[in-house]
């Protein structure tokens, strides 16, 4: 009902009338989260049903329009003007000189004055999808198929590793699945999809395939780069080489003058900033782009620590180096989390089920903007985000110190 209440003033985003519902579907959310912690097994048709429920919330968000200047409109615009055999990574879209390439849903696009800054792979799924049809919508129903697609990898993936199939619903019911993936309409999606094949070749000790599919999700958006030390030894030299070559080959049809195209990302790095509390204070200390290899450095080293000291099938070995670099990172919109929703089913991933819900406030900032505001988050927003990440991590770490002490005393009275 929350979701249902959001979608009707999706068109409002960050506005009370959007974001108390959103709020209260999240919250929602969380409790449902605990009682899957403590049921070990729910019964078929309630996890059906459940799926039942949160395909209607991406059907309410789908029919809704995105915003005027939602990234799925750049998607649109390098979409096309691939196929009318221009580059999209030299392109400026508001050259007035392009003025006859531009639709009337690729007019209102963002950052037009910057050409794109998408990997090889987000921009042949770009052209894939025009190529079936040049609209936005055409974009939010390939996102929502790839969202359904995660489903039934993730069924897969609980089945091999003996977890309870409630757990989709863990997944499915994420509000940020209705509001970013079928609502807005968001690339991260794909990478995330690209992300969770690969986690499950691995399962599968399939080698090539786990290789190929990570990849994949680095040419979607280089975030899951961190994830590299996980790899290590598990899949083999050729299986390496296999993904270097075909990310070499997507990027075949940009090269220009025998380089790599990079488009805006430099720019991105250098001055985009949104919700960045620890970029910011790395920017003060050092210039923007050390500050950027040392939010990717930060997942590196965790990626190795938790190589060393997890299983091999445990997701939260996925989700945790992406969320440590993503804390760091200069720009962190509520999509981003999209990578880490098919990774968090253990205890120690709560505190990112918490992030995932305490950056709802974030979206308060398109409000202020359709008033008029600077693009600046109120000084009351990332406290509340962070310090409710932070509290629970807390409360988390006490326990663990707590349980050990309570195990010594019972051993110490002979129960």
């Amino acid at each position: 009902m929350a979701l249902a209440i959001c979608s009707r003033n999706f068109s409002s985003r960050g506005a009370p009338s959007f974001l108390a519902p959103l709020v209260v579907a999240g919250i929602a959310y969380l409790l449902a989260i605990r009682e899957f912690y403590f049921t070990t097994r729910f019964p078929k048709h309630v996890v059906v049903l459940g799926l039942v429920f949160a395909a209607a919330g991406h059907v309410l968000f789908l029919l809704e329009p995105p915003g005027s200047d939602d990234d799925v409109h750049r998607y649109l615009w390098d979409g096309r003007v691939q196929r009318l055999g221009y580059n999209p990574y030299v392109l400026i879209p508001g050259d007035p000189a392009l003025a006859s390439l531009h639709t009337a849903e690729t007019r209102t696009l963002n950052n037009s004055d910057l050409p794109t800054p998408y990997p090889a792979g987000a921009q042949l799924f770009f052209r894939a999808v025009t190529a079936m049809h040049e609209s936005v919508f055409a974009f939010k129903v390939a996102f929502v198929v790839c969202d359904f697609a995660i489903v039934f990898v993730l069924l897969d993936v609980l089945r091999r590793s003996g977890q309870a199939a409630h757990w989709l619903l863990a997944y499915a019911w994420h509000p940020l699945l209705a509001t970013e993936v079928a609502g807005s309409g968001h690339i991260d999606i794909v990478g995330a999809l690209l992300l969770l094949v690969s986690f499950a070749a691995l399962m599968r000790r399939w080698r090539a395939v786990a290789a190929v599919a990570f990849g994949l999700a680095i040419a979607v958006k280089l975030l899951p780069i961190v994830l590299v030390p996980l790899y290590w030894k598990r899949v083999r030299i050729r299986d390496g080489a296999l993904a270097a070559i075909v990310i070499g080959l997507l990027y075949a049809p940009f090269l220009s003058h025998g380089r790599i195209p990079l488009g805006s990302f430099s720019t991105y790095v250098q001055s985009f900033r949104f919700n960045d509390p620890v970029f910011a204070m790395l920017e003060r200390m050092t210039a923007p782009r050390i500050a950027a290899g040392l939010a990717v450095l930060i997942g590196f080293l965790i990626a190795i620590w938790m190589r060393r000291t997890s299983g091999d099938g445990a997701p939260e070995v996925f989700a945790w180096p992406m969320a440590a670099s993503l804390f760091c990172a200069p720009v962190i919109y509520p999509w981003y989390l999209l990578w880490l929703l098919p990774f968090l089913r253990s205890v120690s991933t709560i505190p990112i089920v918490i992030w995932t819900i305490s950056i709802f406030p974030t979206y308060y900032v398109w409000h202020l903007r359709s008033l008029g505001r600077p693009w600046v988050l109120p000084g009351w927003i990332m406290p509340l985000e962070y310090g409710s990440v932070a509290l629970a991590a807390a409360i988390i770490l006490l326990r663990r110190i707590a349980r050990p002490a309570v195990l010594q005393w019972s051993a110490d009275r002979g129960d």
